[in-house]
């Protein structure tokens, strides 16, 4: 029988049809859905964005061990929900008005589910109206704003505003994208900053208290 650490090992090598089948034979030995994703997708995709912070592996190689963890997911959601299980902390990310670039939204949106989060994806151009409506709607405990252009900072700062106004409960609010800057989200005053999509896991972990 395969143990939880082969399948740690299959996500952090993107081996899709080996995760798939690992998850399948765990089930089939009795494993709890919760513990595959705790402790076999959850420490998989771990290792991935601690290698993708050492320049170890790079985007394609974060890709490939997401989309694995994807399937994986696609089998275990449905069971998880079933049980009344699901993720503790849910997280908005978007992409913010002006700007429809979607890469590195949709790398941290991927990573966020590897580290069990709870994930709803508002695309690109996102008005910070919709924004806050769908924190309102979700309540959500961390907000993710990127932008790809300096053109499009002004509408980050904005929906930074317009978010903290609301005065939403048990809400952090994190930015990033190339031209976003530790000195930026201070002054505006996002909760958090993250260069890249492995810090993302770790910044939106010590936000909602959790142990990075």
């Amino acid at each position: 029988m395969p143990q939880l650490t082969d399948l740690t090992a299959a996500v952090a090598a993107g081996k899709r049809t080996d995760t798939v089948r690992i998850t399948q034979e765990l089930l089939a030995a009795g494993i709890g859905p919760e513990a595959i994703v705790e402790k076999g997708l959850v420490p998989g995709m771990a290792i991935v964005g601690d290698q993708f912070k050492r320049n170890e592996i790079f985007v394609p190689e974060m890709l490939v061990a997401a989309r694995a963890m994807k399937e994986a997911l696609k089998i275990l959601e449905p069971l998880l929900a079933t049980a009344g299980i699901k993720p503790k902390y849910t997280a908005l990310i978007g992409t913010v008005q002006g700007d429809l670039h979607d890469i590195g939204k949709n790398l941290i949106s991927m990573m966020w589910r590897g580290a069990n989060f709870a994930v709803v994806d508002l695309g690109t151009n996102v008005s910070p109206e919709r924004y806050l409506a769908a924190a309102q709607e979700h309540k959500a405990n961390i907000i993710g704003l990127s932008a790809l252009l300096t053109t499009t900072m002004p509408a980050m700062k904005e929906t930074v505003r317009i978010l903290k106004a609301a005065g939403l409960p048990n809400m952090k609010i994190m930015i990033g994208g190339a031209p976003i800057t530790q000195a930026f989200a201070d002054d505006i005053g996002a909760d958090g900053y993250a260069a890249d999509a492995g810090t993302a896991v770790d910044v939106a972990k010590r936000l909602v208290g959790e142990a990075a």
